[in-house]
């Protein structure tokens, strides 16, 4: 099924796929089996993975760098690990979505000081609508879209020292470079 989905014109990467130790809603050898066969049918395909990593870096990783250099690409999505967990991906080549986590006040504040160590070329912002609702919105709506990615470029680019605009112009060249789509204006 995978596969027919992904001959359409209008898929232009593998996932989200990765592994989620946290809520264990599959049996852990199963994640990792699923997992590494999303990685075969992405290198088989020449297509980019878009992934998925929560509570399972080592796992994760180890299942992932023997497929990295048959893939086009590999961004990680809604980053929130450990300096260390960054460094190890950027290492490896890795992209880095960043997501309206960094806008709680709670949770937030080290992907804050991350998120200026990661290059301008493997930097990504997203939302993870409908989650992740970006906590510094007022009044705070229920439920996260993308009509709030403005909002968290502003905070990505201040916690960078860049103007909004010059972030915008380089997540975009990044994102469009990466799934292989027009640059648009």
């Amino acid at each position: 099924a995978l596969r027919e989905l992904a001959a359409l014109p209008q898929v232009v990467a593998i996932g989200e796929c990765g592994l989620d130790y946290n809520r264990d809603f599959s049996p852990r050898p199963v994640q990792d089996a699923v997992f590494d066969s999303q990685l075969a049918l992405a290198a088989e395909l020449g297509m980019p993975v878009f992934l998925h990593c929560r509570d399972a870096h080592a796992r994760f990783i180890e299942i992932l760098r023997p497929w990295l250099p048959k893939l086009p690409g590999a961004v990680l999505h809604c980053f929130t690990g450990s300096d260390e967990e960054l460094d190890e991906c950027l290492a490896l080549g890795l992209h880095i979505g960043v997501t309206g986590w960094l806008c709680d006040e709670r949770r937030g504040q080290q992907l804050r000081e991350q998120v200026a160590r990661i290059p301008a070329g493997r930097l990504m912002i997203e939302t993870d609508a409908p989650y992740l609702v970006p906590r510094d919105l007022k009044p705070r709506p229920k439920r996260n879209e993308p009509a709030f990615l403005p909002h968290i470029a502003q905070v990505v680019a201040a916690c960078r020292g860049e103007a909004p605009e010059a972030l915008l112009a380089h997540t975009r060249a990044t994102s469009a470079a990466f799934f292989q789509l027009p640059l648009l204006e």
